[in-house]
């Protein structure tokens, strides 16, 4: 059972940091715990966990940080408190690599984006080259019954998520009239129908395509996850 400050005394031990304890208070100071540092981390909340690993992380001062999900299982405001953090080290010049599952975060906040399946690079750019290889606009069918996406001159099939289905076209709102007709007369109800950018969240769908395995939410295996990383 350690304090906030022991956990990071022991990383900075192992790393053989020269003024360990002047260098764990700095990075403590950086992650805003030091009014907690004396507490036992069993007390902390998630979000003061993930800052107390981004302190271990940083003891030793490295060049290059690596962060698996860093803000996973958090809510909104622990999460845009960790990169502010991750902002912040990164205008002092660090290299730092993120996996994430939340598309937001990577189009928001990374320089360069990879979109891996099945161990492989399936897409790699910045958020808007990879956004821009996508058509202008993206157009969202709620569609009941079973149907064959259509093919159409200028409107290019995206994917489908349960009962919404995805096109990509340059002129979106030419396309819409066109693509309600062919998915009505390809066996389909059309519920609605809307029109927007292209988000990053296309770019994993158009990249990756349709998982062969089912991918619905354990809640079992999720609390098994967040357990290993107490």
């Amino acid at each position: 059972k350690l304090t906030g400050r022991e956990n990071v005394r022991f990383f900075a031990d192992l790393y053989g940091v020269p003024n360990a304890g002047g260098r764990v208070d700095v990075v403590l100071a950086v992650m805003e715990l030091t009014d907690r540092a004396d507490d036992l981390i069993r007390i902390y909340s998630g979000g003061m966990r993930r800052r107390l690993e981004l302190a271990q992380a940083l003891v030793h001062e490295p060049k290059v940080l690596f962060l698996d999900e860093p803000t996973i299982g958090l809510d909104v405001a622990a999460r845009k408190k960790i990169w502010e953090h991750i902002q912040s080290l990164r205008k002092k010049g660090m290299t730092i690599f993120v996996t994430t599952h939340y598309m937001d975060e990577a189009d928001q906040f990374c320089d360069r984006v990879g979109i891996i399946s099945k161990g492989r690079i399936a897409a790699l750019g910045t958020p808007k080259e990879l956004k821009a290889r996508l058509m202008k606009d993206v157009i969202t069918a709620k569609v009941e019954g079973t149907f064959v996406p259509p093919e159409l001159e200028g409107i290019v099939y995206l994917g489908n998520n349960n009962d919404e289905v995805s096109f990509t076209a340059e002129n979106g709102r030419e396309a819409l009239p066109i693509l309600a007709d062919a998915l009505g007369k390809s066996g389909g109800v059309v519920r609605s129908m809307s029109l927007r950018e292209p988000t990053l969240d296309d770019v994993f769908i158009q990249a990756v395509g349709q998982q062969e395995e089912s991918h619905a939410f354990d809640y079992n295996k999720f609390r098994t996850m967040l357990r290993r990383r107490k």
